[in-house]
């Protein structure tokens, strides 16, 4: 990087789940699954405009490990997920 050129940052928002009394320990699987599970719940009974299913989505982003949720997804698309989410 030569002297003329200047570095930009760009402002980061680190954003991560709250804490969840129904999830006291340590292991937060139970969390993550909860958290999207009750985001697509939440989009279907409510719509994607519904702002506060956004909640659900960044907590389940932050807990869950990437091949996880892609599992799911591809899950649901197949029609094999193991819960009922139109309920």
């Amino acid at each position: 990087m030569s002297d003329d050129q200047e570095l930009v940052t760009k402002p980061f928002k680190f954003v991560t789940a709250r804490t969840d009394a129904r999830f006291p320990n340590q292991n937060q699987t139970k969390h993550c699954w909860q958290n999207y599970v009750d985001y697509h719940k939440c989009l279907i009974a409510k719509g994607e405009d519904f702002a506060p299913c956004r909640q659900f989505f960044l907590a389940y982003r932050s807990l869950c490990p990437s091949g996880w949720y892609n599992r799911w997804d591809e899950q649901r698309e197949a029609g094999n997920f193991p819960v009922n989410l139109n309920v």
